[in-house]
């Protein structure tokens, strides 16, 4: 009879101690779980900013080309009329009275 119980809570100590470690891996693995999902949901974040910035780099981009282009334009016209004002004109009759 000693045996037997000494071999039941043997049995029924093996067995807590089995439980204790696999709570202990179910935790941790729990906590790596969570730990996985938070990376991950930050790279997304990440992905999405990135996105977004790429998305206002092409904005700029189109807005600069679009302004030069606007500031070609403007220095045309604004060299045509200086040529068409006489005001602008370089005169020689200066040099013409030597």
């Amino acid at each position: 009879s000693r045996k037997r119980s000494s071999k039941a809570e043997r049995a029924h100590s093996t067995s807590a101690m089995m439980n204790a470690d696999m709570d202990a891996v179910e935790a941790e693995n729990q906590v790596e779980l969570e730990e996985k999902t938070r990376l991950i949901n930050q790279v997304l974040e990440l992905q999405h900013t990135l996105e977004d910035l790429s998305a206002r780099v092409d904005a700029v981009k189109e807005e600069n080309l679009k302004l030069k282009s606007e500031n070609q334009v403007l220095g045309q016209y604004i060299e045509n009329l200086m040529s068409a004002s006489s005001v602008f004109q370089t005169t020689d009759t200066k040099s013409k009275r030597k």
